[in-house]
Parts: C-alpha cells; structure tokens; sequence
C-alpha cells in the first residue's frame, strides 16, 4: 500500500485479521425481541462496570439504543453459531431463537455470558456510534467460545473446567504421542 491510501476492504481485511469472540446485542422492543450479531464489544472499566458495542449508523439496532436504553450483551458459545447467522443478516429457515430474560432485558439463551446493560452515553466513531453501557446484571458458564476470523466463525479447542494449562492451550486434546503444529495454517 502506498502512503497510508487504501480502500475499506483492505481495511476489511486487515481487521479481520484481528479474532474477536462474538457476541449477540438484544433490546426489547414493542412486540418482542430485537437482536443483532456484534464482534464489537469491549469491557472498558470495572468500577464502574462498563462495556462498549460499536454500531453501524445504517443499523436497525442503532435506533433501539436511545440514552438509557436497556440492552444486552450476550457472548456466544461454539454451538450458538446459528445464532450469530441469524442475527448477522442471513436469517435461518424454520429456526426459532431461544431468550431469557434479565429483568426487562431478552438475553440469547444458553450464551456462555450475559450482560444486562443501560446506555450511560455514546460517542460518534465515522460510520459507527460507540455505546458506552453500564452493566446491572450478569451471569456466565463456562464453554468454549464462538470466535470470529477472516470472515469466519470457528470453535476454539474445548477444554474442561479447571484443567486449563498453558500447554493444553496450545495443543489441545492429542492422541499420546500425536503432536498439532502451533506454525501450519489450520484454516
């Protein structure tokens, strides 16, 4: 690239380089439950509790989140990829979403963590608005992640509860003796 001048899919592309877990955002809204699927999102501070979302301006969402308006935030496990599908723009045929709720909040059902948030303030950001949300409520499990990559949803290596080492981290569960190189694409 020339001079820092590049088009927004290199742009694309060079973020996508960056995984991401994946989270669905949910509000109520009159007649139900508006949702969609959001790489997004950012922990900002811990006292107070404050997460961030980023949301395109041509968003539906975008006009559901007005100051003090309750949201959540619900991060998807590796078997909840229909959800981020469904609520990424490419509805699935004949699937019906599973909420719960938190107090006035829908969350995605069985997500590996809820976050049930109000907007404290927001922040232009280009084509995007910054939502700036304080957390009331959450709960989590534990399960291995939806993660997000060069356009992709992928599982990561399941591990058990309280058996994470650095090394079975890296490796994942092998037949004795097998080894997975760390340096062979995997994609």
């Amino acid at each position: 690239m020339d001079g820092g001048r590049f088009d927004s899919r290199a742009f694309r592309n060079a973020l996508g380089r960056f995984s991401t877990g994946v989270t669905v955002i949910t509000t109520a809204v009159s007649g139900g439950v508006h949702a969609m699927t959001a790489n997004a999102f950012t922990s900002v501070s811990l006292d107070p509790p404050l997460v961030l979302v980023s949301i395109g301006l041509q968003a539906r969402m975008h006009t559901h989140l007005l100051p003090h308006a309750k949201f959540g935030v619900s991060v998807l496990s590796q078997d909840q990829v229909v959800y981020a599908w469904h609520f990424a723009g490419r509805p699935q045929e004949g699937w019906q979403p599973v909420f719960t709720w938190r107090g006035e909040v829908p969350m995605v059902a069985d997500a590996l963590a809820h976050f049930a948030c109000t907007v404290e303030t927001t922040y232009p950001g280009g084509d995007h608005t910054l939502f700036l949300g304080r957390v009331a409520d959450l709960w989590h499990r534990d399960g291995s992640p939806l993660t997000f990559y060069r356009g992709h949803f992928f599982g990561l290596i399941p591990l058990p509860a309280g058996l994470w080492t650095p090394a079975a981290e890296a490796t994942g569960e092998v037949e004795e003796g097998a080894e997975i190189s760390l340096f062979e694409p995997w994609w």
